[in-house]
């Protein structure tokens, strides 16, 4: 079939370009005294356009082609883009500054998937985090194809990056900081991301060696960009998943401008093809806003608000899980009573401010305020038998459970509530002359979180009850009666009301030159950071971080198109609230920053083949750790040890080809490999739990050459296993081994009745439809068997230990719709 042949990788190539499809460039046109200019011609080999009163201009060019764009008003000299490269459906903004005294010639290379990054950061085209498909699609669905970015969990949202946690990295939409909810320990509760990706205009991601201006985390920063409208817009979608809509509008003197999403999920799909029989309801709401008015040309006020509620219910009924080994085959069998109720609502507002005080120099101050209540409510009883499987092949229980060989029963117990307050104010500027740049920023941070934790776990195996592995639960049973109090095997009691206030900084200068017909590019900046935690009832602890960063980079005057790049810093990590909480939920102030050194080289090579344009990226990097805080992963839900005990490493390469492997359609393909690893206590190195090995990712798109509008679209991720965890309360140096390998493919199908190059006349019935398609989706292809963590059941006999694999969602077919007026 000639749409399943291009996904198995040499194949690619073999391809000439069919038919052209486009691309769009937009921007305001300023004069030299950043006043709009009407009437300026923009023009392309093929197309032309003009600005409006507001100095606006939008024109589409031929993508994945070399395009010139003149810009040209009376009284002024010309304004020359050469060598522009776009992909299909990718929008680039210049906003260019036309003079009237001196000849203006601008250059500007853009590599196939975006400007070519001499900071090490990676463009994402938006139109492909809207299209591919993925069970929780959206922004995280397409970072976790990119190498070095890895979480084998389908329905989070949370991403590991080259060794870090979920913890450790930056969010920014439209230079705002935003959070995510705290308490979160199952997949299935996460529901939406912060991020609507029908609202986004660009996506930049840095998986490591980012620029001062970046905040204090030790491994990554999204930077993402939400739509400024240009015309009203409505655009409506809808699955067996849920559905969103998105409203874009504009006045009409162009000064006010609105992008407002709404967003409903529900994860029953699921859930429900999952091994253990539910009665759920997971219900996940998110309503989001971006209001832009423009006082005068020089003074912008900007809004983000978003709300969103996430209600997630359960009532587990029963799981049966086959594990074990071919020669020794085992079964699960447990049966549920009691339910969980976990909601998670947040509010989140935003102003930003934006001040061109002249030509050259920038100002914004930006507030925000973050407010989440969180609770989980849980009583969950689960009687279990662990047996032997019935492998007769003839016989009629054949995948049972037979011959009992463990009988014990579980009940956990949760009364967890939270409710934090985070509000920012920040300046920020930047000041450019020629080829330089000075950036600068300041920025105050309170932090109040009042939490209560009240969880525990009794289990009863053999007939009587787990205790502690303590001094002071020793005891003989069965053999000998123990007459003391039933006591939890695990439990979590703690009132913890702390605030936290926090004053960083950083300064950042770069500058483009040439070196003997080299370009050259450098960037050097430091970071500074004050905080005090003020835990109520304890120790109020003070601590200051310092954090120099460069990057170099340079453009070899070679006939191949190169690109080299060095990054070098110290990256550190004041404790936020759930880093300061030990396993007990008590609080330890003196929890220290986590520190991280980078050193990251890597190279980019844009080429052509077969007349379409190839980015090859690759990057090495080594990352030094010091007063690490050892954690553990239960699913999504991170659990500190807050004693800065230990030090790490992290070494690994990432590769990337990208380009339009077919033609008129981006793909990538992506390879890496991590080696992470923890010395706690001076006991040794282990692997950390985000130790997984070897990645490939696979994102592709294709067309059926007899019928151009129908499209296909996959991603496709290998994952080697990551260490397994240990039983509660047991010594993870005991437990090393690791979870089977994670293999996924989501397909995604659709047609395309109407886009923007395949508009319709009048008195046509699809021409009041700017965008218009059909499609169905296929999510775990293949039906593999994935698991994340590990339930861990006791052998009533011999007393070891098995690990039962938890495992994900199986195959699943989903209908979707997607329109645009």
């Amino acid at each position: 079939m000639s749409l399943v042949k291009p996904l198995f990788l040499v194949c690619f190539f073999v391809f000439s370009i069919a038919f052209s499809q486009t691309a769009t460039i937009t921007g305001i046109v300023l004069d030299e005294n950043r006043q709009p200019l009407l009437g300026v011609n923009i023009t392309s080999k093929t197309e032309g356009t003009t600005t409006d009163t507001n100095g606006v201009y939008i024109l589409q060019l031929v993508a994945d082609q070399k395009n010139t764009i003149t810009f040209s008003h009376i009284g002024h000299e010309n304004v020359v883009l050469q060598n522009l490269i776009l992909t299909t459906n990718e929008t680039f903004e210049f906003n260019p500054v036309m003079k009237t005294d001196a000849i203006q010639i601008s250059e500007i290379v853009v590599s196939p998937a975006g400007n070519k990054s001499v900071d090490g950061i990676v463009n994402v085209s938006p139109e492909l985090v809207r299209k591919i498909p993925g069970a929780n699609a959206g922004v995280e669905n397409i970072l976790k194809l990119l190498p070095g970015v890895s979480f084998s969990n389908e329905l989070s949202t949370q991403y590991n990056v080259r060794g870090g946690n979920f913890d450790e990295n930056l969010v920014y939409v439209n230079g705002i900081e935003v959070y995510r909810p705290f308490l979160i320990r199952s997949a299935q509760q996460e529901g939406l991301s912060f991020v609507n990706s029908d609202m986004v205009e660009n996506l930049k991601f840095s998986a490591g060696g980012f620029q001062a201006r970046y905040g204090d985390k030790l491994s990554s920063v999204l930077d993402i960009n939400y739509k400024t409208p240009t015309t009203f817009s409505l655009q409506a979608a809808g699955s067996l998943l849920g559905a969103s809509a998105t409203l874009e509008t504009v006045s009409k003197n162009k000064n006010f401008t609105s992008l407002s999403g709404a967003r409903y999920r529900d994860n029953s799909l699921f859930v429900n093809s999952q091994q253990t029989q539910t009665n759920v309801n997971p219900s996940f709401l998110d309503i989001q806003s971006f209001l832009t008015y423009r006082f005068s040309k020089k003074l912008k006020l900007n809004f983000l608000g978003n709300l969103a509620i996430n209600d997630y219910k359960n009532k587990p009924l029963n799981r049966q899980t086959n594990f074990g080994t071919i020669q020794e085959p085992r079964a699960l069998l447990v049966f549920y009573e009691g339910q969980e109720n976990n909601r998670y609502q947040t509010e989140f507002a935003a102003l930003k401010a934006d001040y061109s005080l002249n030509e050259n120099t920038e100002i914004n101050i930006t507030t925000s305020l973050y407010h989440t209540i969180e609770e989980e409510f849980s009583d969950i009883i689960a009687r279990y038998e662990l047996g032997d499987v019935d492998t007769n092949l003839g016989g009629e229980n054949l995948g049972e459970a037979t011959n009992s060989r463990g009988i014990g029963a579980q009940q956990n117990r949760a009364r967890n509530q939270l409710d934090a307050l985070i509000f920012n104010i920040a300046h920020s500027g930047s000041f450019k002359k020629n080829n330089t740049t000075l950036k600068w920023g300041v920025k105050f941070t309170h932090e109040d979180f009042r939490d209560q934790l009240r969880e525990s776990e009794f289990i009863d195996s053999a007939g009587f009850f787990i205790r502690p592995s303590e001094p002071r639960f020793e005891n003989n049973q069965p053999d000998e009666p123990f007459e003391g109090d039933i006591v939890s095997f695990e439990s979590a009691r703690a009132t913890n009301f702390v605030k936290t206030d926090r004053i960083s900084a950083f300064v950042q200068y770069s500058n483009r030159t040439n070196w003997n017909d080299n370009e050259i590019y450098y960037n050097l900046g430091v970071r500074g950071q004050y905080y005090t935690v003020k835990p109520i009832g304890l120790s109020t602890n003070g601590q200051f971080i310092f954090s120099p960063r460069a990057q170099f980079a340079i453009k070899p005057n070679w006939q191949k198109d190169m690109l080299f790049r060095l990054a070098i810093g110290s990256y550190q990590q004041p404790p936020f609230y759930r880093e300061l909480r030990r396993l007990t939920g008590q609080i330890n102030p003196e929890v220290k920053p986590q520190k991280s050194f980078h050193l990251v080289l890597g190279n980019e090579y844009s080429f052509n083949f077969s007349s379409r344009p190839f980015t090859l990226t690759s990057e090495v990097y080594y990352k030094k750790l010091s007063d690490v805080n050892t954690y553990t992963v239960e699913d999504v839900r991170l659990r500190y040890s807050a004693n800065n005990n230990a030090e790490a490493f992290a070494y690994g390469f990432d590769f990337r080809l990208n380009g339009a492997f077919v033609p008129g359609a981006e793909s990538w393909l992506s390879l890496g490999y991590l080696r992470t690893e923890e010395n706690s206590a001076n006991r040794g190195y282990i692997s950390r739990p985000t130790d997984q090995r070897f990645k490939f990712g696979l994102l592709f798109q294709d067309y059926m050459p007899t019928i151009p509008n129908l499209k296909l679209y996959l991603n496709l991720v290998y994952n080697t296993g990551t260490p397994g965890g240990s039983p509660n309360n047991a010594d993870p140096y005991d437990f090393q081994n690791r979870l089977r390998d994670y293999r996924r493919a989501d397909l995604g199908i659709s047609y395309i009745f109407a886009d923007n190059t395949n508009l319709h006349p009048k008195g046509h019935w699809l021409h009041k439809f700017k965008e218009f398609s059909l499609g169905f989706e296929i999510f775990n292809l293949f039906n593999n068997q994935n698991s994340i963590t590990n339930t861990w059941v006791r052998d009533a006999d011999t007393q070891r230990q098995f690990a039962v694999p938890n495992f994900l969602t199986s195959r699943v077919l989903n209908l979707k719709f997607n329109m645009r007026f």
